[in-house]
């Protein structure tokens, strides 16, 4: 928010204080100040060594050089088309000087001016910025020839002086304006850029910077006078308001001006708003957007005689609901919009109005009819009057004015507002929530300026419909929670004071301190957590800087670990050493997005998405990883996993969340290099070796593959299920052909791991300790010829089995297949380790080897191969 000092003033005395010291203060109270732009007064300056505490910008503007004067008469350039010759007065002699400005070209030979134009005007000398350069380019203004007149100062532009970019025309200051006086003490500024964050929102404006200030400072704030003139019949009478819903809507108010002059507004306001960064656009629109960041109070302004042309005979109903799917509406920028039931419109019985709190809508706007747009539109006009009577066209400027205050729901707003790409004042502040106390407070100020910049009647009274008034939160504070919380000693008294200023109301009762939130707070809890946010207010108004540094007075709590945490963080570091890298996905997705792997009948679907592609919550991780390895489905090598949650439904409860193991990898096995020319892509056994490695390092011993059931994830054939201690944890394979084809990727095979974490934390792991014999062991080889549909896992448990402890080692190394050796036949190779608590010889191998081939024999009926 950009903040002119000369505004701030407006509420508070601010004498003695320095702009730096403003800015100090105020970001010590957590309004951080970003930086300061001069316009005119004096910039601070630093000695030798000293701390430049804040960024600042701009120009002091020459008290003897630059200063206020008037244009007494415009007359043409002897030599130049397109220039004038000014007689001008500057409080001490007449001068002649050379412009070009286009705004007041129109006057050239009108002879001496019936009222003078006030305007800034720089000397001879005057150091000021280019306004014909990119950017901020300083010059100096020294004496030439132009044309062959003599040319030694100027009358300034905005840009010249800094207060804006504007350098199209002159500016043509109030009637009010002394003619002599220095141009920095008329309107010489600086402009605080402070940075409002969201648990500052309420101070989005002029005066909530102004009682963070009084309250820091212990100076008086200056309440705004609301008192109002109003005569003729009250609006009331021709204007009703429904509120279909007031969640969304909890309060709206509107008020009447009739008879206003559409114009510019006075310079002083204009040249407010620029510095605060709000284009001028007429006395009208400018009162909506001065009152709005003077108080923090959107406001809209309706033509009210379009519509009472649209509500006929009728009474203007003023309607706000939720818009029809696919209603359109034209808003303020010519953009029409297609609307969602998400979206709340103003409307009346003829239709949409407006995009609440976000943007008004076109045709019901505050229209100002120059003699160039009634010129289009073929309207006849008299130089320096405007037509009387209504012209249905919009030929004719709004002479009555409808002005809205309103509350809405600031999630409701935020939504809205992102939907439809339309960042504004008044989103930014309704989407960060603005209390419906300020609605009735809003359109007073509104009227009254409207009433004084554009001559207008305020009607009285207000239509003012309020039907969820929210509960002013009510919090009880000690001086022990003050002590024990931020470590100061203060009495009740000096809690109440400080709060006090913050317009907090504080009753002493019991040896505590009742305390309730204003009304234009809405950040204020209560419990514990609204003695939290009442003891920040505290420790912003006492001054964080002041707070003494403290050793922690309460005892610390006892030292607990987090043993699911640790378990799943050993978990992480062995995947990153295997080769894998994590990745973290969004929790929130579609159905069809995960479809394409899996289905599900039933998900967790979120209230308020923010988009359509993450509308539930996930079930599949696996779903989610695949969708990053699809991302990057062009490098040359992925090995990705994610430890993660899914989401299952429970009806009338919340979702369970068990934890998963996702691991996807593709592409080539070894990285392309001078010495590499065709590498292996990723398979089963790369991912089977990898979750052997896991395991083993989670102290996992009896863990066995077996088929895994056919399934639309899995290749059939290229996947199995994995058993640690007797049950099933988690299936690998390749990903399934038909899955595959629905993702973007290349031809390498998609191997893909899922583990239920929930079960393999739960078993328990082997810690036991072996000793290294001091028996050498022995190696041998069988080969045996068996059923093609026996399992290779049945076999190597019969080895064991029959081996019993002597057999320390079964690695299955060939598998065979041939004709040679019978149809549906295969050779399984193993290589077995024999050991014992001696040495073995050849003997007790061929014994224990006669002894498995016999058991083999008998169970499968396996023969060995010779």
């Amino acid at each position: 928010m950009k903040l002119p000092i000369s505004w701030l003033k407006d509420f508070i005395d601010l004498n003695g204080l320095s702009i730096e010291d403003i800015a100090r203060k105020l970001t010590l109270a957590g309004l951080e100040v970003d930086e300061i732009l001069y316009a005119g007064l004096p910039m601070p300056t630093y000695g030798t060594g000293e701390k430049h505490e804040f960024k600042t910008n701009g120009i002091a503007w020459d008290r003897e050089k630059i200063v206020v004067a008037e244009i007494r008469e415009v007359k043409a350039h002897p030599n130049a088309d397109k220039l004038t010759l000014l007689n001008l007065f500057d409080g001490q002699q007449e001068q002649v000087v050379l412009t070009g400005a286009p705004n007041i070209f129109h006057l050239k030979g009108a002879g001496k001016l019936e009222k003078p134009i006030k305007v800034a005007y720089a000397k001879e000398g005057s150091t000021l910025y280019d306004g014909h350069a990119d950017g901020q380019v300083l010059i100096t203004l020294k004496r030439a020839k132009i044309r062959g007149v003599d040319s030694y100062s100027m009358v300034c532009s905005e840009k010249e002086l800094g207060i804006t970019d504007e350098s199209d025309g002159i500016i043509i200051l109030d009637d009010d304006a002394p003619v002599g006086m220095p141009l920095a003490d008329y309107i010489g500024d600086a402009v605080l850029d402070i940075s409002i964050l969201p648990n500052m929102a309420r101070n989005a404006n002029v005066i909530g910077i102004a009682r963070e200030l009084a309250a820091l400072t212990g100076r008086e704030l200056k309440q705004p006078n609301l008192e109002i003139k109003t005569s003729g019949d009250s609006v009331e009478n021709s204007v009703t308001i429904e509120i279909t819903n007031s969640e969304l809507n909890p309060r709206f108010v509107a008020g009447l001006i009739r008879n206003v002059e559409i114009k510019p507004s006075p310079y002083q306001i204009q040249r407010r708003l620029k510095l605060a960064g709000v284009r001028a656009i007429n006395n009208i629109v400018d009162a909506t957007n001065y009152a709005m960041i003077e108080l923090g109070e959107p406001l809209h302004a309706f033509d009210y005689d379009i519509l009472k042309e649209r509500a006929g005979e009728k009474k203007i109903k003023i309607i706000t609901r939720a818009a029809s799917e696919g209603e359109e509406l034209v808003t303020l920028d010519g953009t029409k919009r297609k609307l969602t039931a998400i979206n709340v419109l103003v409307c009346d019985e003829k239709g949409s109005l407006s995009l609440a709190g976000v943007m008004g809508g076109s045709e019901s706007e505050v229209y100002d009819a120059s003699k160039e747009v009634l010129d289009a539109i073929g309207v006849e006009t008299k130089p320096g009057e405007m037509p009387q009577g209504k012209i249905t066209s919009r030929g004719k400027s709004t002479v009555n004015v409808l002005l809205e205050g309103a509350a809405w729901n600031f999630i409701n707003i935020r939504r809205t507002a992102k939907q439809h790409n339309l960042p504004s004042e008044a989103s930014f502040r309704f989407s960060r929530g603005v209390h419906p106390a300020l609605a009735e407070t809003g359109v007073k100020r509104g009227l009254q300026y409207m009433a004084a910049w554009a001559n207008g009647q305020i009607a009285p009274g207000l239509v003012d419909t309020y039907p969820l008034k929210p509960k002013d939160s009510v919090v009880d504070v000690t001086s022990q929670d003050v002590k024990r919380l931020l470590g100061i000693d203060l009495s009740l008294e000096e809690i109440s004071a400080l709060l006090t200023r913050l317009e907090f109301k504080c009753e002493i009762t019991d040896n505590k301190l009742q305390v309730t939130a204003p009304n234009h707070r809405m950040d204020i809890d209560e419990g514990v957590v609204g003695l939290a946010d009442v003891l920040e207010e505290v420790a912003r108004s006492y001054g964080f800087d002041k707070i003494p540094t403290t050793t922690m007075a309460d005892a610390l709590p006892p030292q607990v670990g987090n043993p699911v945490h640790e378990w799943e963080e050993h978990l992480r570091d062995l995947l990153v050493a295997i080769g894998l890298q994590e990745v973290v996905t969004y929790r929130m997705t579609s159905p069809e997005r995960e479809s394409r792997v899996v289905t599900h009948a039933e998900y967790v679907r979120i209230a308020n998405p923010i988009a359509p592609e993450r509308s539930v919550l996930r079930q599949s991780l696996l779903a989610s990883v695949l969708e990053v390895v699809e991302k990057n489905a062009k490098a040359e090598s992925v090995a990705m996993f994610e430890v993660g949650s899914i989401f299952e439904p429970v009806k009338n409860d919340l979702p369970n969340e068990p934890r998963r193991l996702a691991i996807v990898m593709t592409g080539a096995r070894i990285a392309s290099a001078w010495d590499v020319k065709d590498s292996p892509k990723f398979d089963f056994y790369d991912m089977k070796g990898r979750i052997e490695l896991l395991l083993a390092g989670l102290r996992f011993t009896d863990i066995v593959y077996a088929e895994a059931a056919s399934t639309y994830t899995l290749h059939p054939g290229k996947s199995a299920e994995i058993k640690v201690n007797g049950q099933v944890v988690g299936v690998f394979g390749e990903l399934h052909p038909l899955a595959k084809e629905k993702y973007a990727f290349g031809d390498a095979p998609v191997i893909v791991a899922e583990f239920d974490l929930e079960k393999l934390r739960g078993l328990n792991p082997s810690y036991g300790i072996k000793p290294v014999s001091e028996f050498p062991p022995m190696y041998e080889d069988i080969a045996i010829i068996l059923d093609e549909s026996v399992a290779a896992s049945a076999v190597e448990a019969l080895i064991r089995q029959t081996g019993g402890k002597t057999v320390t080692d079964v690695r299955l190394f060939d598998v065979y297949r041939d004709e040679k050796i019978g149809a549906g036949k295969k050779s399984l190779a193993y290589s077995l380790t024999y050991q014992a608590e001696k040495t073995l010889t050849d003997a007790d191998a061929a014994a224990i080897r006669n002894k498995i081939v016999k058991r083999l024999e008998n169970t499968v009926g396996a023969k060995l191969r010779s």
